[in-house]
């Protein structure tokens, strides 16, 4: 009889597919993140008519509008931090593996979610 053997670790190459997974997804996480401070500035530099239109319903939508913006441009930043977190773990051959219980997190997870560091057993756990 086999004694099966339970992988502990992603290979080179499964690493390099990841890499490259989440390298795409900062890029992406970067323009979507550029365009939101394009949009705030935009929103920054219409402020004048606002003061010469006097206060209105719009000044209260306009505010909405940036804080919205900032919302998101924050969520942004967060993803694009931890998603280089996960190019960490990559260089130090630590991805994959679930910080909670020391299993490999599997490859269909870590496709929907790159810069995850638990199993979904975990996190369920962690609820």
């Amino acid at each position: 009889m086999q004694k099966e053997i339970t992988k502990t670790k992603y290979s080179e190459s499964e690493l390099d597919e990841f890499r490259i997974l989440i390298q795409t997804k900062i890029n992406s996480a970067r323009e979507e993140l550029y365009d939101l401070a394009g949009t705030l500035s935009a929103t920054n530099s219409n402020g004048d008519e606002a003061a010469i239109a006097g206060k209105t319903l719009e000044d209260g939508s306009a505010t909405f509008e940036k804080e919205y913006i900032n919302q998101m441009a924050a969520r942004q930043k967060k993803f694009i931090e931890q998603l280089e977190a996960a190019i960490q773990r990559i260089d130090n051959k630590t991805y994959g593996i679930c910080r909670s219980t020391g299993k490999l997190i599997p490859k269909e997870r870590l496709r929907a979610v790159p810069h995850t560091t638990q199993t979904m057993e975990a996190k369920l756990k962690q609820s």
